[in-house]
């Protein structure tokens, strides 16, 4: 088991970035787990964002929405991974979640494929 804390949530204006940050705490190495993004709007379903492979692999994959504006990374060595987010538009308004699996191989991208997760962060983005 993981737990995973979000943080780096906010309120920004259209076209700009914001880098969320998803610390976590384990007796397994962090380097060990598969890592996604995933996001909530209000009065919709959770939907995948990013994710990464665990670091023998490290693999990285984005729903169509993110691919060329989101950027998904890990560093092992902070048990951290990080979601820069550019070019943001109210559409990208959510809360964002943390997601880990352990041994994550392949690309992952429903939510009970995941079996840690995060408490989110909020992230608003006005026009």
């Amino acid at each position: 088991q993981v737990h995973l804390a979000e943080s780096g949530g906010g309120v920004v204006q259209a076209g700009e970035s914001l880098r969320l940050t998803c610390a976590a705490t384990s007796r397994r190495p962090f380097s060990s787990y598969a890592v996604a993004w995933f996001r909530q709007a209000p009065g919709k379903d959770r939907e995948f964002v990013a994710g990464v492979a665990w670091s023998g692999i490290s693999t990285t994959y984005y729903s169509p929405s993110a691919k060329g504006r989101f950027t998904i990374a890990r560093d092992d060595a902070k048990n951290t991974s990080y979601l820069q987010m550019t070019n943001l538009n109210p559409d990208d308004t959510a809360v964002y979640y943390c997601a880990a699996a352990h041994w994550g191989s392949g690309t992952r991208t429903r939510e009970e494929e995941y079996g840690d997760w995060g408490q989110g962060t909020q992230v608003t983005v006005s026009s």
